[in-house]
């Protein structure tokens, strides 16, 4: 239950897969049967280029009504955001984002309104005894 994903730079890292995503992912490989890409070119030969990639992103954002604000760079970021909010630690999302330095991952630790909830519950909590 592990995809390997070859990134930035042929950094190589491996990703815990859920049953759904799984599941997603054996449907795309049905029409390319690609044995060496997941997303692969019509006809399985070569990855899913660039220019494709960004095509299908677009679209998707249109029919999701989204503006042009909303990038690739937007899901890795909420992606990141939403694991800290869940109380994931930093360097589990460090390691899910292939950062080498937890200093890259730490931008993702900005205050969301759920962290600024959990913070004053936490604070709360913690000084109650003092009043």
């Amino acid at each position: 239950m592990l995809l390997r994903v070859i990134g930035k730079r042929n950094k190589e890292r491996a990703l815990p897969l859920t049953e759904p995503t799984l599941a997603m992912l054996r449907e795309v490989w049905k029409i390319h049967r690609s044995p060496k890409w997941l997303f692969a070119n019509r006809n399985g030969t070569a990855p899913l280029s660039r220019k494709t990639a960004r095509q299908a992103f677009n679209a998707a954002r249109a029919a999701c009504g989204y503006d042009d604000h909303f990038r690739p760079h937007t899901l890795r970021h909420s992606f990141a955001t939403r694991l800290l909010e869940k109380g994931v630690d930093i360097r589990i999302v460090q390691m899910l984002l292939g950062h080498s330095s937890i200093r890259s991952t730490e931008i993702y630790t900005h205050l969301s309104e759920p962290l600024r909830r959990n913070l004053r519950q936490l604070l709360g909590d913690s000084f109650a005894d003092l009043f």
